[in-house]
């Protein structure tokens, strides 16, 4: 078998730079040991990058997916809530998979599913008794890249890393925004993700909390989930900020997590996964990998300083309180953070003299 682009990982991010490739007219194959529906616990909120970044690629999720317009920050104390500029909507993660894959289907992606790399090579793959040639090897395999791996691009530095679980409640959603309740180091967001349906993600420090024992501390969001029946069962996942060493190197390049991998408080991952497989698709197209480095660094600097400073947030009871006092007291700052944090302008971003400013502010709260 031969392919132009070779994809190791169907999550969203492989699954996106196939069709970006396609769109450019480079033949793609998908490759994945799992099978779909590809599931995997997050927030599921889409930010307005995302969904613009999928209307690009073909997919509108106007008929499937459930609007929101704003973002909430909460903790026992204080409470401050912003609109977004755009589009944004909840959906469930194996529902976006779905779309991805039709999508791709119908561009004459090749999917092989449930097969496992054996041997990696620089011009071809080993899939048991199989060779499959390519031109362009793309690892979006995750956390845990085997291409990254296998490329000498795994992390210099040990990535830090929470923990994240997710359920879906069959309950009318409360609010138009998405949600984000601040606790005893853990965060919990809900996002409405269907008419009758939320999502309740939890982050947390501790590997042994999960959503039943969270909920102790957000009694808001316990009021409101009471009755409410459970539509799955908990699903956990680890939840990593850190990046590869480089996100190209030869003929390889890196896409999502596998790249960079952002920590679920900054609601991200998908917005940066979709943004970097169109500027890959284009890349490889015009066969200029300095292309995708410089937009690749471009598109992640900023989620990546914001995912910092939120985290910083959630390390300080103190620390929280007061920024959150901060925001409840001057909600146009908070406004603005948020229009940085959802880049509804593209020259929007979060510079070092906006984080010290912050700490200013901080220290006066």
């Amino acid at each position: 078998m031969q392919s132009d682009v070779v994809v190791v990982g169907a999550g969203p991010a492989g699954i996106a730079t196939a069709i970006a490739a396609r769109l450019k007219g480079l033949k793609a194959t998908v490759l994945d040991f799992r099978k779909p529906p590809i599931d995997k616990p997050c927030g599921e909120g889409l930010l307005p990058e995302a969904v613009d970044a999928l209307h690009t690629l073909g997919i509108d999720l106007s008929r499937t997916a459930f609007p929101f317009s704003g973002i909430r920050f909460s903790d026992d104390q204080s409470s401050v809530s912003a609109r977004i500029a755009g589009r944004a909507f909840g959906l469930q993660r194996k529902v976006l998979h779905q779309l991805l894959v039709k999508r791709a289907t119908a561009l004459q992606v090749r999917f092989l599913w449930g097969r496992r790399v054996s041997e990696f090579h620089a011009d071809h793959l080993q899939i048991g008794d199989q060779s499959l040639s390519f031109r362009w090897l793309v690892g979006a395999d995750g956390q845990n890249s085997a291409v990254r791996k296998w490329a000498g691009l795994n992390p210099r530095r040990r990535a830090h890393s929470r923990f994240g679980f997710r359920r879906h409640y069959a309950v009318k959603p409360w609010t138009d925004c998405v949600e984000v309740h601040w606790g005893e180091r853990c965060q919990m967001f809900v996002t409405p993700t269907g008419e009758e349906e939320v999502c309740v993600a939890l982050l947390a420090n501790d590997p042994q909390m999960r959503i039943d024992r969270a909920l102790a501390q957000f009694p808001a969001v316990a009021n409101r989930l009471r009755c409410a029946g459970v539509i799955a069962h908990e699903a956990g996942a680890v939840s990593v900020l850190g990046r590869a060493r480089a996100v190209v190197r030869g003929n390889v390049a890196l896409v999502g997590d596998a790249s960079c991998a952002i920590d679920g408080i900054a609601g991200q991952g998908l917005s940066l996964a979709f943004q970097q497989a169109m500027a890959l698709g284009d890349a490889l197209a015009r066969e200029d990998m300095p292309h995708y480095v410089a937009a690749h660094r471009q598109i992640t600097a900023n989620a990546v300083r914001m995912t910092r400073l939120l985290l910083l947030m959630g390390s300080s009871v103190t620390l929280r309180r007061k920024v959150l006092r901060l925001f409840a007291k001057n909600p146009i700052f908070f406004s603005r953070m948020m229009a940085i944090h959802t880049r509804e302008s593209r020259e929007a971003a979060l510079k070092a003299r906006d984080v010290v400013g912050l700490g200013w502010r901080i220290l006066w709260a």
